[in-house]
């Protein structure tokens, strides 16, 4: 088993929204590994943070992706950050991967001033651009399939999306 597709890009992207979108329409289960990585933890991103440092998120990821790259058939979105270990862009590179990409000033609209992103908390817009401009080359590095978001409907973007996976 293996994931019809896993999503990555930036936050303010649409991994989820177009992820959960693209799973409908291909009658596939939809799981966002960030969701995950709460149930597992028994708590919310911001908080393992927090509690347990950036480390210990960035291990639960790496343990969760791997998990489910390998028992999960359908859609699968990763969090912003997931790229950034090696041996997961490694994991990646037998899948079918789809890069949302977002530019700056779409991604901080959806975004919002990050509430519940911890790495956005200080400073969210210049963050973003930092995040955006450090993961860029990792998403892209990654890609079977690259789509921009910027300006578009989310249904529209995952009609898209399936008709390249079909």
């Amino acid at each position: 088993m293996a994931p019809r597709a896993v999503f990555v890009g930036a936050p303010g992207a649409g991994k989820s929204t177009v992820g959960a979108a693209v799973a409908e329409l291909l009658g596939v289960p939809f799981a966002d590994a960030d969701a995950v990585i709460e149930a597992r933890a028994g708590k919310p991103i911001p908080e393992i943070f927090i509690d347990d440092g950036e480390e210990t998120f960035r291990a639960l990821e790496r343990e969760t992706i791997a998990a489910a790259l390998e028992e999960f058939d359908g859609i699968l979105a990763l969090g912003g950050g997931a790229i950034l270990h090696e041996g997961t862009r490694e994991l990646l590179a037998k899948h079918t991967v789809v890069y949302l990409s977002v530019e700056l000033s779409d991604a901080v609209k959806r975004v919002g001033l990050g509430a519940g992103r911890p790495l956005l908390a200080i400073n969210p817009r210049a963050t973003l651009k930092y995040l955006l401009d450090q993961r860029r080359p990792l998403y892209k590095s990654v890609a079977t399939h690259t789509v921009a978001t910027d300006g578009r409907d989310p249904r529209e973007i995952a009609v898209e999306v399936a008709d390249l996976l079909r």
